[in-house]
């Protein structure tokens, strides 16, 4: 790491800011309170959609702007406002599900989509801002969402194109469809899910947004993350600092490596400097 003391700290939440448990630690709420206390500013950059940041920034003293949907969504949390927004148009997302559908046509498989909508707000009924098609599996975790049919998934602008087949892995599918398509593909689990944003939008172009409000550059800013879909942030910023748990491929995106979500590896990179 180097000396500088960072003036943007970002964050991704899960597998990183948060503990296995979903929890943010006393140890590490400590030190990004006495980096805000010092002046430095502070976010998160994240998969999730703004409607699923409260159970986190409720353990936190502050509401910090935040990067979500990865970099299609900022979001101000204080006033409920999305601050900008990158969406995929109905035509995008109609090119991407035909190369989809023909990808996995021809090896036999299937899968199911999803969308993410930006909205209006944090409270905006799940089921008509996160929709699926019957064969998506939904998470356990997210039982409100909205069923549709593909035409009517894609036929308004969407922050997040998702799809899922549980016959492969996040990275076989990547792997599979990602040199066919003209959209950002990330992904930020292993179990059989891809995300496509926008060309050009991730975690990076987001976290670039919040450097530029605060007036900081990317050599002043430092950013942790464990998945695919940080590698763009990591590389961006001047200190990137991968998980111990991270993926090998996150891993050579940074600068440094800290220890696991688990063991505070946010908090021990802090604390060199708060």
């Amino acid at each position: 790491m180097g000396a500088t003391t960072p003036r943007l700290i970002v964050s991704d939440i899960d597998g990183t800011f948060i503990n296995s448990n979903g929890r943010v630690s006393p140890r590490l709420r400590a030190a990004v309170m006495r980096a805000v206390r010092s002046g430095v500013h502070f976010g998160l950059a994240t998969g999730r959609p703004h409607r699923w940041l409260m159970p986190v920034l409720d353990q936190l003293p502050i509401s910090p702007v935040c990067v979500c949907a990865n970099g299609a969504v900022v979001y101000d949390p204080s006033s409920d406002t999305v601050l900008h927004s990158f969406e995929l148009s109905p035509d995008d997302m109609r090119s991407i599900t035909a190369t989809v559908d023909e990808v996995f046509a021809a090896r036999g498989l299937s899968c199911g989509y999803g969308v993410e909508r930006v909205g209006q707000s944090a409270l905006d009924p799940e089921n008509e801002v996160f929709l699926v098609t019957s064969g998506f599996h939904p998470d356990a975790w997210d039982p409100c969402f909205g069923l549709a049919t593909v035409a009517e998934l894609i036929s308004e602008p969407a922050a997040k194109l998702l799809v899922r087949c549980p016959e492969l892995s996040s990275a076989e599918m990547f792997d599979l469809v990602a040199p066919r398509i003209d959209a950002q593909v990330t992904y930020s689990m292993d179990e059989g899910l891809i995300e496509f944003s926008r060309p050009g939008i991730n975690k990076a172009s987001g976290v670039s947004i919040l450097a530029e409000r605060y007036g900081v550059s990317a050599a002043e800013t430092v950013c942790f993350g464990d998945m695919p879909n940080d590698c763009e942030m990591l590389a961006w910023a001047g200190h990137g600092v991968a998980m111990g748990n991270a993926k090998p491929l996150v891993k050579d995106a940074a600068d440094a490596i800290t220890l696991t979500n688990d063991d505070d590896g946010v908090a021990a990179i802090l604390e060199r400097w708060f």
